[in-house]
């Protein structure tokens, strides 16, 4: 019976792993330092909690994992270290309309040149009420796709939220013609052109890391005798399989700070709350509103380019376990991964925020020889007084993040997860207590296991008489989008609805915001 679910993030630091029973129960779980390939530390964290497991006398571990769930940093990788990216042909649906500011303008130098395979704006797109704005020119979108070299295509047209006519219709003829993969941006992201455009030609550029990526996960599950169904984990903190994956890529950036914020909604029972995810090298504050991030409202920018599709409300400090303490103040550096051989409780020479939280007694007495080591290090009056400066600092830096992400709320409680949390205080002001659930320090692979599937919609609707049925349609198309992500149909649910009223048009109209989400299928 496939009746256990393995989860693995891969962070900055640390790749985690776990496995959960059928009830839910944190049974394995492992931590091993992600490597610069990143998939060798995916598969030592593997490795490492399968051993785990079968340590345990579990019989049959490896038939019995049914679904593998994967949160990575690859796409991310790619597109800040400019690696692996697809060449792409940028097609926007606007002319003549949008001529003045030219596709990929703001783009750092360095990206436009690794991804732009040649740009052009057509004819075509359409006005925000769903009326034609210029009828659909497909001669100019062939010589654009005629006369460069790509791998992929980006279709933006203007308004697509409120018509994406023109859209399927050029994404048909790409295929049909030129069998090329199509990115279109109805399916990316929300209103604003530019954004939305720079998130779709991201998307396209990704497809080669998608398929690098689902190839590993694929490759070392079979190599290990499992015949789980894998999945990728999104930056809203659900799932999808790896086939929805290989179409929109761009969806897993993000997922490991919503990976945390499910994780610690799973392992403290609480839905509401702000949490602190305290990592090696740096601490992600986020909240949770009914069980999932809350969604930050804000353009989000990936390696220098502004993008507009829907990802956590996050706020990152330079502050984790690794962070360098010295006499004039707190890193922002860290040693990152190299902490057991730097920081002074395993016997290095680098005084660290943990020394600073394990002198000050935050990490259990039973924690090994720490506190022996660290007490040789203490017999200098100038390294404690280093130490408990940073730990003040620390404190007052946290405090501060807690503040900006409460918004005046008070009485939220604090969920701290990730592998350095115990350098928190036991109080934290502007939260109603904090709490340290168990298994905290892969909170982020657990939320990958417990994940679901999602699909969502935003779109442009009139705002009279059709409206409800109009809105009933969004729904359906968030369910059928939540099913091709691998939701089962008949668990998928509507967990979000938004309207807006749009001012200042000929016609009143509302901007619909759907999202749907359900358990996997079997």
């Amino acid at each position: 019976m496939a009746d256990l679910r393995l989860g693995i993030d891969v962070g900055g630091t640390n790749t985690d792993a776990v496995v959960l029973d059928g009830e839910g129960r944190v049974i394995a779980k492992a931590k091993r330092p992600t490597t610069p390939d990143v998939t060798g530390g995916l598969r030592a964290a593997l490795d490492a909690v399968l051993t785990e497991l079968e340590g345990k006398d579990e019989q049959d571990v490896r038939g019995r994992i049914g679904r593998v769930m994967l949160g990575t940093t690859h796409a991310t990788n790619a597109i800040l270290e400019r690696r692996g990216l697809g060449r792409v042909a940028v097609l926007r649906l606007g002319a003549p309309a949008t001529t003045s500011v030219p596709p990929l303008s703001d783009w750092p130098a360095d990206l436009r040149a690794a991804v732009s395979a040649g740009e052009a704006i057509v004819p075509g797109g359409h006005y925000v009420d769903g009326r034609e704005l210029a009828p659909l020119d497909l001669d100019a979108v062939r010589r654009l796709l005629d006369g460069v070299e790509a791998g992929a295509v980006a279709v933006t047209g203007v308004f697509s939220p409120a018509s994406d006519e023109h859209e399927r219709r050029v994404e048909e003829l790409v295929r049909a013609e030129y069998g090329l993969p199509v990115s279109v941006s109805r399916e990316i992201g929300s209103l604003g052109l530019l954004e939305r455009e720079n998130a779709t030609v991201l998307n396209a550029a990704l497809y080669g890391v998608a398929a690098h990526v689902t190839d590993a996960l694929v490759t070392a599950l079979a190599e290990r005798g499992l015949g789980a169904r894998p999945y990728l984990a999104q930056n809203d903190g659900t799932l999808m399989t790896l086939e929805h994956a290989a179409r929109l890529p761009v969806s897993t950036i993000g997922s490991g700070p919503a990976n945390s914020l499910r994780g610690a909604a799973y392992l403290s029972g609480v839905d509401d709350a702000i949490v602190v995810d305290v990592g090696g090298t740096s601490t992600d504050l986020g909240v949770l509103t009914g069980g999932f991030p809350r969604e930050s409202a804000a353009a989000v920018e990936i390696g220098g380019v502004l993008t507009n599709f829907r990802m956590p409300d996050i706020l990152a400090i330079a502050l984790g376990g690794g962070t360098v303490a010295r006499a004039n103040g707190l890193g922002p550096d860290s040693v990152g991964y190299r902490i057991a051989q730097e920081a002074l409780v395993f016997g290095g020479s680098t005084p660290t925020l943990t020394d600073a939280a394990t002198a000050a007694g935050r990490l259990p007495r039973d924690a090994g020889g720490w506190p022996e080591n660290l007490r040789k290090a203490l017999s200098g009056t100038e390294t404690q007084n280093v130490l408990e400066s940073a730990l003040a600092r620390a404190d007052e830096m946290i405090a501060d993040a807690v503040d900006r992400m409460a918004l005046g709320r008070a009485d939220r409680p604090l969920v701290v997860v990730g592998g350095g949390a115990f350098v928190l205080p036991a109080r934290i002001p502007g939260a109603s207590r904090v709490i340290r659930p168990e298994h905290a320090e892969v909170a982020n692979a657990v939320g990958a296991a417990i994940a679901l599937a999602s699909g969502r919609v935003d779109t442009i609707l009139p705002a009279g008489e059709t409206r409800t049925d109009a809105i009933e349609r969004a729904k359906e198309e968030a369910r059928a989008r939540a099913v091709a992500a691998g939701a089962d149909p008949t668990g998928v649910e509507v967990v979000d609805l938004l309207e807006v009223p749009l001012s200042y048009l000929s016609e009143p109209a509302v901007r619909v915001h759907v999202k749907a989400a359900g358990p996997l299928a079997r």
